[in-house]
C-alpha cells in the first residue's frame, strides 16, 4: 500500500461534525402551484417559477398513469414504470405527473438532470437559431463532424476536463462510454506490448475468427457491488444485482472487494485504514492470480462512489493506492464518473477530491453531462482510424446543451452552492439518525450525493412510498439504502421540504 497518509474523509465524506441548524417550516399540500400559462417550448415562454412545495391530488401512480401503463404494457414490459410524467408542467426541482401531482424530485431521472426541469437557459439554447442545425441534423460525427463542433467541444467538454486531461471522445450513453474506454485500454496495452509495431498478419486474420492471438485473453478488474452499465462488455464489470446479469454470457474477469467502511468514520479510523489496506492487497493478489491463469489485467475500473451498489465510499488513500498499483504494473486506471461527474460532489469531478499524483488514464462520463463519452490521456489515443467508432459517436445537440449548462454552473457558482447544500442535507440526515437510531444508520454524502441506510429493504420501501405520498420523490440503491440524487440547483429550502417530510415519515413508522 502507498505510504501516503490516509485522508479518510478530507473534503469528501461528511459525518457527525456536520450539523444542520435553523427552524424548518412545515409545508402543506394546500399551497398553490405557480406555473406559467405559456407552453415551455413556445417562441417566447414566460420564466418558469418553482412552487413553494409539493401538491398531491391523487395516489401515485394515479388513475391516468395506471391507464397509460396498461396501454404501454400491450407493446413492452412496464415492470419498471413508476408513473407517467407531464414534462411540460415539471419545473426546476419539481416533477409533475399526468394526474396533476407535483413532487420535489430528489432522484432526477436517475441522477441525470444538471439544472432542473425546463431551465430557462436551456430553453434559450434550444430556441437560438444558431443552434438549430445541431438539433435538426444528427451527423456521423466520426467522419462528418459539423463546422462548429471543435468550438463547441472546446467551450464544453474541454473547458471542464479533469485536471491534466486534454483528449476527449463523445459517446451516446454511459454504458457505451465504458465499452469504448475499455477498448482504448486494450488497444493501448497491446500497442505497447508489440513495441509500437503494427499488428501481424496472423493477428489480423485470427481476430476475424474470435481466436487468439488477434483476440487475446485480457481482462479488466472491477469491484464487488460495482455498476458500470448494462451492455454486454460493461456487464462484465457490473457486480451489484443479479437482475442486471442473469442469462448473459460474460467473460470470467476478476472482481476485487471494495472497502466497507464503518461509521461514524472518526470513531473507526484505524479499522477503516486496515480495511482499505486489505482490499488493496487483495487487488494485487487477484491480479497476480489472473496473470498466472493467462488472462492479465490491463485495466482497473472503479467508481469514485459505488452509487448503484449502495453509495459505498473509500478514502482518498484507497484511490491513491489503486493508482500506485496501476502504475507499478503499467496498466490503465479507469475512473467511472458517469453518476458522480458534472459537479454533484461539490467539485466538477469526484476524483478531484482524491488528490491523485497523476490524472487517471480514462474518465468516463454521461448523465448530468448530457452526453456520454470519456476523457483519456495522450498515451491512450488510438493510432488508427475507426478503432473507437460507431455511427454517431455522440450527438452534437447534447454538446450544445452541455455548453449552456456549464455556463450556468460557472456563472451561478453552483459548485460552491452544491457543497453548502450538501453539508446542510447530511447534517439533517445525521439529526434524523440521532432521533431514530433504530431506523437509520450510516448517513453519508459527498456534495449532494447523499444516502442513509435502513435496517432492511422492506422498511426502506415503506419509507420511500410514504415520502412519495407527501410529494417527495427519492431513489434507492444497494440492499437497504435510500439515496438522494438532486439537481445542482437544489437549495436549503428544498432540503427543508425533504427533511420535514422525512422526519414525519420516520416518526410514524
Amino acid at each position: 500500500m502507498t505510504s501516503r497518509s490516509v485522508v479518510a474523509a478530507a473534503g469528501c465524506l461528511k459525518h457527525a461534525a456536520v450539523k444542520a441548524s435553523g427552524c424548518r417550516n412545515i409545508l402543506t399540500a394546500s399551497r398553490s402551484v405557480t406555473v406559467t400559462s405559456s407552453h415551455p417550448y413556445s417562441a417566447a415562454p414566460s420564466p418558469l417559477v418553482e412552487p413553494d412545495g409539493p401538491q398531491i391530488k391523487t395516489a401515485i401512480p394515479g388513475p391516468k398513469s395506471e391507464s397509460l401503463r396498461e396501454e404501454l404494457d400491450a407493446i413492452q414490459n412496464t415492470g419498471a414504470v413508476q408513473f407517467f410524467v407531464d414534462y411540460d408542467k415539471s419545473v426546476g426541482n419539481y416533477i409533475a405527473d399526468v394526474d396533476g401531482n407535483l413532487m420535489l424530485d430528489l432522484y432526477t431521472q436517475i441522477a441525470s438532470i444538471p439544472l432542473g426541469y425546463n431551465h430557462p437557459k436551456i430553453m434559450e439554447a434550444i430556441r437560438d437559431p444558431a443552434n438549430l442545425s445541431s438539433f435538426v441534423n444528427r451527423p456521423a460525427l466520426g467522419v462528418f463532424p459539423p463546422s462548429d463542433f471543435v468550438n463547441n467541444l472546446s467551450d464544453s467538454l474541454i473547458s471542464v476536463a479533469p485536471p491534466g486531461m486534454k483528449q476527449v471522445q463523445t459517446m451516446a450513453c454511459g454504458a457505451c462510454s465504458i465499452e469504448h474506454a475499455m477498448k482504448a485500454a486494450f488497444i493501448a496495452y497491446k500497442h505497447r506490448e508489440r513495441g509500437e509495431a503494427p499488428p501481424t498478419q496472423e493477428e489480423m486474420e485470427t481476430c476475424l475468427k474470435n481466436q487468439p492471438p488477434g483476440n487475446p485473453d485480457l481482462s479488466v478488474l472491477s469491484f464487488k457491488n460495482g455498476f458500470h452499465g448494462r451492455t454486454m462488455g460493461a456487464l462484465a464489470l457490473t457486480n451489484s444485482k443479479w437482475i442486471h446479469k442473469l442469462d448473459f454470457p460474460s467473460p470470467n474477469w476478476p472482481i476485487a472487494p471494495f472497502p466497507k467502511l464503518k461509521y461514524p468514520l472518526e470513531e473507526h479510523a484505524a479499522e477503516n485504514i486496515n480495511e482499505e489496506k486489505r482490499c488493496l492487497e487483495q487487488v494485487e493478489d487477484i491480479m497476480e492470480a489472473s496473470k498466472k491463469k493467462g488472462s492479465p489485467v490491463v485495466c482497473i475500473a472503479v467508481e469514485p462512489i459505488q452509487c448503484e451498489g449502495g453509495d459505498n465510499y473509500a478514502s482518498p488513500a484507497f484511490f491513491q493506492g489503486l493508482q500506485d498499483i496501476c502504475q507499478k504494473n503499467k496498466i490503465s486506471l479507469l475512473i467511472d464518473e458517469v453518476q458522480t461527474g458534472a459537479g454533484a460532489t461539490g467539485k466538477f469531478w469526484a476524483h478531484e477530491h482524491f488528490h491523485l499524483r497523476d490524472p487517471p488514464d480514462l474518465v468516463t462520463f454521461a448523465k448530468k453531462m448530457m452526453t456520454g463519452g470519456f476523457y483519456y490521456r495522450e498515451h491512450m489515443r488510438p493510432k488508427e482510424a475507426y478503432r473507437i467508432f460507431n455511427t454517431w459517436v455522440g450527438d452534437p445537440s447534447k454538446v450544445v446543451l452541455l455548453k449552456t449548462a456549464i455556463k450556468v454552473i460557472k456563472e451561478d457558482n453552483l459548485l460552491k452552492k452544491v457543497k453548502e447544500t450538501g453539508d446542510y442535507l447530511v447534517g439533517g440526515l445525521l439529526e434524523a439518525q440521532d432521533r431514530f437510531p433504530a431506523l437509520l444508520s450510516r448517513s453519508r454524502g459527498m456534495g449532494t450525493i447523499c444516502a442513509v441506510d435502513f435496517p432492511d429493504a422492506d422498511t426502506r420501501e415503506k419509507a420511500l412510498l410514504r415520502l412519495r405520498e407527501k410529494g417527495i420523490h427519492v431513489g434507492v440503491c444497494g440492499a437497504s439504502t435510500l439515496r438522494i440524487r438532486s439537481t445542482l440547483t437544489l437549495k436549503k429550502k428544498h432540503v427543508d421540504v425533504f427533511l420535514d417530510g422525512f422526519n414525519d415519515v420516520l416518526k410514524n413508522m
